[in-house]
């Protein structure tokens, strides 16, 4: 385990707990949320080291890396899937002329898949050997760079027009220096997109620790709207739109029924994400946000 001594959104050195929850997915294990005392930023503190980190992965039911459908649960993950790809393109193309996409953190390889079938030239990076090789065998997407340090090295001379995270940005150990080789990467007007968990939605407060989107260790921060505009915008970008994710609502609350209760309620984890979504329409706080920047 390694702990942070310094927000990595302003630096700050004082923390309060914010809240604890456990690892059901792999570990077991309990883990510390902790909240900066300063700008409210919160982050998971002490975390796994860089070279343990990759052990929290190791589950079939981590579905984005496995492709599993085993179970009602990711049958519907992956039809929701297959429907929001597509809306997910259309993003891309809204706010960036074709050309070199990055997808960091692709998994599988769904989304660049999708791209390339819209003629975009298509990059991928995934650290997970069992996702990577799914990505390239399967969907025969061939430059997929088994790290981030391989990829630095392989992606030297080659320039984005959009570069996208979904659901990847919580994991990245190196928050910062990441956010910042993004911005020597993209060209001038290109978009960066970044889709997260927000803590702030109305599943998250009714699940509280059992809230599946915190998912500890894995995640290793923990966004609002304000705090995502700030660490993004520190690194040089300029803030354009956010854009709910309304699917991720009922499939988190499934998740978090399954992990406070044992089982999973479909009823009342369908009500939780309906009304999670129903109540975000004021305060756009749904269950994941699509952030949309440009580089200047």
């Amino acid at each position: 385990m390694t702990s942070l001594s310094n927000c990595p959104c302003c630096n700050g050195s004082s923390f309060e707990p914010f809240i604890s929850c456990k690892d059901y997915t792999v570990s077991q294990e309990t883990f510390q949320i902790v909240s900066c005392k300063s700008c409210s930023f919160k982050f998971t503190n002490p975390r796994p080291s860089e070279d343990k980190i990759g052990d929290f992965y190791k589950s079939e039911s981590y579905i984005s890396h496995s492709n599993t459908s085993k179970g009602l649960i990711s049958k519907l993950y992956k039809a929701v899937r297959n429907y929001t790809l597509k809306g997910k393109l259309n993003l891309i193309s809204k706010h960036s002329k074709k050309g070199n996409l990055l997808d960091y953190g692709c998994g599988t390889g769904m989304f660049l898949s999708v791209a390339r079938g819209s003629t975009w030239n298509v990059f991928g990076i995934e650290p997970d050997p069992g996702a990577r090789d799914f990505a390239m065998n399967e969907n025969k997407i061939t430059r997929v760079y088994p790290d981030v340090k391989t990829a630095l090295a392989n992606l030297k001379d080659v320039e984005f027009n959009c570069i996208t995270l979904w659901h990847v940005l919580e994991h990245v150990m190196d928050l910062n220096e990441t956010l910042s080789w993004f911005n020597t990467k993209l060209n001038s007007g290109g978009a960066l997109i970044i889709a997260v968990p927000n803590y702030m939605s109305y599943d998250a407060q009714t699940y509280k620790e059992f809230w599946a989107a915190y998912d500890v260790p894995r995640h290793l921060y923990h966004f609002d709207e304000k705090t995502m505009v700030e660490v993004v915008q520190k690194a040089g970008f300029k803030y354009v739109e956010s854009l709910p994710m309304k699917f991720d609502s009922y499939y988190v609350s499934m998740l978090s029924e399954k992990y406070k209760t044992g089982k999973v309620n479909y009823v009342s984890a369908f009500f939780t994400g309906l009304r999670s979504n129903l109540r975000a329409k004021q305060g756009k706080d749904y269950s994941s946000v699509i952030y949309v920047f440009k580089k200047p």
